[in-house]
């Protein structure tokens, strides 16, 4: 491990030598490239420095109680040494995190697709509901969200709604979403006051450039149509609406959000290539099923991840066995907790997993 940790601050300090140089400043495209691994490495090389001066104040804390004969004096450094050594070993363990395979879609911006399963009515409007949650969830964190095409109900609800999250490291924290949602509540349309059971499934998609997966568009056909239901003017009166069909897949998705038949396009394309490249990933995961199980839940869809109780007030995700008594606050888009619990336990399977293969080798 540290002989890793070297090699990266070694790497870092050539990063920064070149990032002085006037002639990669006037370069953009090496000048990001390089900012990017610098972001990378950074918090790494900054864990290991501290890790290292922590090292430091052991050995001097060792030296000095040697020599010390001041008793008071030694009761002092022997304190001081106790913490330094438990501040190790948290370092250590801040370490091997730091150091765990990055997932290269991590930096990358989500498309998500929620659909109304089993409930009808009800899971519709659980539909809307967590659209909403997912919303403020990324306004809370300066993320931008951008509606790319609704299936809406008369009563409020969302058959269906596909939008995009733009914000850095948005897929690092939206993938473990993915799956079925489940509601417990009492509709406003039930007379007897008994608790219903709705479904909903999430996915989420990391946004796929044309260097991530190549669409090739003789396999695309689009049509156009006249939008429906809510929008400016422009909207209900033009045949700006534009239908994407995949031809290999059967794939079709519709986008009229936009006035802008082109704009539409755009939408649709990106839609259409995230889909496949996460098609691709799936395959992906599928083929690596003994690392997937060390994984805490940002793959499979048909999983029941997290059941949202409304006449106990709780959220509780299945995964990791969490209950939060929160759920006003929850589907406020209060979301950090249950994330950062999934992250952790994540890691802590993947550390877990990687001992395991270390002590099989």
């Amino acid at each position: 491990m540290f002989d890793k940790l070297d090699d990266i601050s070694i790497h870092l300090e050539e990063i920064l030598r070149q990032l002085a140089e006037p002639e990669v400043a006037n370069d953009s495209a090496r000048f990001q490239k390089l900012m990017k691994e610098q972001a990378e490495l950074q918090p790494v090389a900054d864990a290991y420095q501290e890790y290292k001066d922590n090292q430091q104040l052991i050995d001097d804390s060792i030296s000095m109680l040697e020599d010390e004969k001041d008793e008071e004096m030694r009761q002092m450094l022997k304190e001081e040494l106790s913490t330094a050594k438990k501040k190790t070993e948290k370092l250590e363990d801040k370490l091997k995190v730091l150091l765990l395979p990055k997932d290269p879609n991590d930096h990358k911006n989500v498309i998500v697709e929620i659909k109304a399963g089993a409930g009808g009515d009800e899971a519709a409007l659980f539909a809307a509901q967590i659209y909403r949650m997912y919303s403020k969830y990324a306004e809370n964190r300066n993320w931008k969200s951008e509606l790319i095409s609704v299936n809406e109900t008369g009563i409020g609800g969302f058959k269906e709604v596909t939008f995009m999250i733009n914000g850095a490291g948005a897929y690092s924290r939206m993938k473990y979403e993915s799956g079925v949602h489940r509601v417990q509540r009492v509709p406003e349309t039930e007379s007897g006051g008994r608790i219903h059971t709705s479904t909903i499934t999430v996915a989420i998609m990391p946004e796929a450039e044309e260097i991530d997966f190549h669409l090739d568009m003789k396999d695309c056909k689009f049509d156009v149509f006249r939008a429906s239901g809510n929008g400016g003017q422009c909207v209900n009166t033009t045949d700006s609406a534009v239908r994407l069909t995949h031809i290999p897949t059967g794939i079709v998705i519709s986008c009229q959000d936009e006035k802008s038949q082109l704009k539409n396009k755009d939408k649709a394309l990106k839609v259409l290539r995230s889909r496949l490249y996460d098609m691709e990933l799936q395959k992906q995961h599928d083929a690596e099923a003994k690392a997937r199980r060390s994984q805490v839940g940002s793959g499979d869809r048909s999983e029941k991840i997290r059941t949202y109780n409304f006449p106990q007030g709780r959220v509780t995700d299945h995964r990791i066995k969490l209950t939060l008594h929160r759920l006003s606050e929850v589907l406020d888009g209060d979301l950090d907790e249950l994330i950062d619990s999934l992250i952790a336990a994540d890691q802590a399977a993947k550390l877990s997993n990687l001992e395991r293969t270390a002590e099989q080798t």
